[in-house]
């Protein structure tokens, strides 16, 4: 089977009938793509049993909040996913920029938890993955490995997180809570843009048939459960600010490469509302931009390859965005001295201070991005912008400790946090921006050539049935099929209540 041959039927009856099993005896009943998509049609019996269940743990009950959905204490459910609307005085354009918040999922406090079950649980019901026998392996740079440790360990099978060893200290520790033994993390050498070594490693645990590579770089369902769930999430926070403003139009959507699953919402925000796509990777590794390479800090995007699962034809932008303007923001945003400056000095609401720390590294990058995509496009006060926090300022403590020490080993005051205000926030320049058309696609496009075809063994006529965007439709056409084959699997299991 090739990336592209997505499951749409039972391939192994014995192996799915093993999962039926181990299921049942776990209590694990499995939600609809559909229902995460849309989580007020989760049955009532199943929301009012998950005011019960703590957000933080391996409760089964929990895949039914892995969702945009969930309110600030991970309980209750809102109509609108939780958001923060940049004030125009912080972002210094008169489009709306709105910011989606990944902290609210559960678990890992992150959005790649739903990633990590769009990859996995289409495997299961179809009998490709045996949770009784079979080990999940999770290649990513720190959040996604998270997401599927912590899926794997409600479905009862052992999760293996592969990761950079210099990704902040809170994912490991994170991981040593959660694996199954201290040998199911594998740390790779370098950091966030060194993710051809997270490939070879996998490539070595793949010799071992019980070890399956999940791999969110070329897992279509990474992209599909983004461009269903994400995207209609973020079309409901668009809907309800044009409640207040009908005249206002969807410009653009704003995420960082990484894996590129989250871009998939994008295909959806394009086709639905005719939104702009822009894809976001750091300066310091501008592959997209300019073939380039590099090591950076933005944790969650940028990784000197263009992902399998990027459908690259669609991309209208590509920006870059400084990593020592993410650390640098990170500071200010997330210390005592940083927030008294924009509290006191620049007059912000304190309300909206302390939703900066809902920010994390990638989620300032988006941020940054956003911001040049206004100035470059002249948007207008009509215009609305959505982009996302892939998770919060939680995750990133110890590397601000890290950036501080470094820059400011005498103290950081307010004359330095004025500084960063100025120089990476109200200075941020227009560099790095580039408009495509067809010709700079297929560029970009043509680069994914050398890690998927020379290096992965893809086969040359699927990477490029890819261009197609056909192809990207018959993929979207998958959904409902998943969700029946759910459906069903759930009907053998008899779980109708997770414990």
């Amino acid at each position: 089977m090739t990336p592209l041959d997505l499951p749409t039927e039972v391939a192994d009856t014995a192996v799915r009938d093993r999962a039926v099993k181990h299921l049942r005896e776990r209590g694990v009943a499995l939600p609809l793509f559909s229902e995460l998509a849309e989580p007020a049609t989760i049955s009532e019996s199943i929301q009012g049993h998950l005011s019960s269940v703590d957000p933080l743990s391996a409760s089964p009950a929990n895949l039914f909040r892995v969702h945009w959905f969930n309110d600030a204490d991970g309980r209750g459910q809102t109509t609108v996913p939780d958001h923060v609307l940049l004030p125009d005085a912080v972002t210094g354009v008169k489009a709306r920029i709105v910011v989606a918040l990944g902290e609210r999922f559960p678990m890992i406090a992150a959005h790649k938890v739903l990633a990590a079950y769009g990859c996995l649980v289409p495997r299961i019901v179809t009998g490709q993955f045996d949770p009784t026998s079979q080990r999940a392996v999770w290649p990513s740079t720190g959040t996604y490995c998270r997401g599927g440790v912590a899926i794997s360990r409600i479905m009862g099978c052992r999760g293996m997180a592969v990761l950079p060893e210099g990704m902040s200290r809170e994912r490991f520790e994170w991981l040593e809570r959660w694996v199954a033994r201290p040998d199911d993390i594998v740390r790779t050498p370098g950091s966030e843009s060194n993710v051809k070594e997270i490939y070879d490693k996998c490539a070595e645990l793949a010799v071992d048939d019980a070890n399956v590579i999940v791999n969110q770089f070329s897992e279509f369902g990474n992209y599909l459960v983004h461009y269903l769930c994400t995207g209609r999430a973020l079309e409901r926070v668009f809907e309800h600010l044009r409640e207040g403003a009908p005249e206002l139009d969807l410009a653009a959507f704003v995420a960082g490469t990484g894996s590129a699953g989250t871009l998939g919402a994008g295909d959806y925000l394009k086709a639905r509302h005719g939104a702009r796509i822009v894809a976001v990777e750091p300066t310091e590794c501008p592959t997209m931009l300019y073939g380039g390479y590099g090591e950076h800090n933005i944790q969650g995007i940028g990784d000197k390859h263009i992902p399998l699962i990027q459908n690259v034809m669609n991309c209208d932008m590509v920006v870059g965005v400084s990593g020592e303007s993410c650390d640098a923001l990170n500071l200010l945003f997330n210390s005592d001295t940083g927030r008294a400056f924009l509290s006191e000095r620049k007059g912000f609401d304190p309300a909206f201070v302390a939703s900066l720390a809902s920010f994390g590294l990638s989620g300032i990058a988006n941020i940054l991005a956003a911001i040049k995509t206004a100035r470059r496009l002249e948007l207008s006060e009509t215009d609305v912008i959505v982009t996302l926090a892939t998770d919060g300022a939680a995750l990133y403590a110890s590397e601000r400790e890290k950036w501080q020490h470094a820059r400011f080993a005498d103290g950081f005051d307010q004359t330095d946090a004025a500084e960063i205000f100025g120089r990476h926030l109200a200075g941020i320049d227009g560099d790095h921006v580039l408009e495509l058309d067809h010709r700079e696609r297929r560029r970009i496009f043509n680069l994914g050539y050398f890690t998927w075809v020379e290096q992965q063994g893809v086969p040359l006529d699927v990477f490029d049935k890819r261009k197609d965007q056909r192809t990207w439709r018959d993929l979207q056409a998958v959904l409902p099929l998943w969700d029946s084959l759910i459906e069903e699997f759930n009907g053998r299991t008899g779980v109708n209540l997770p414990t």
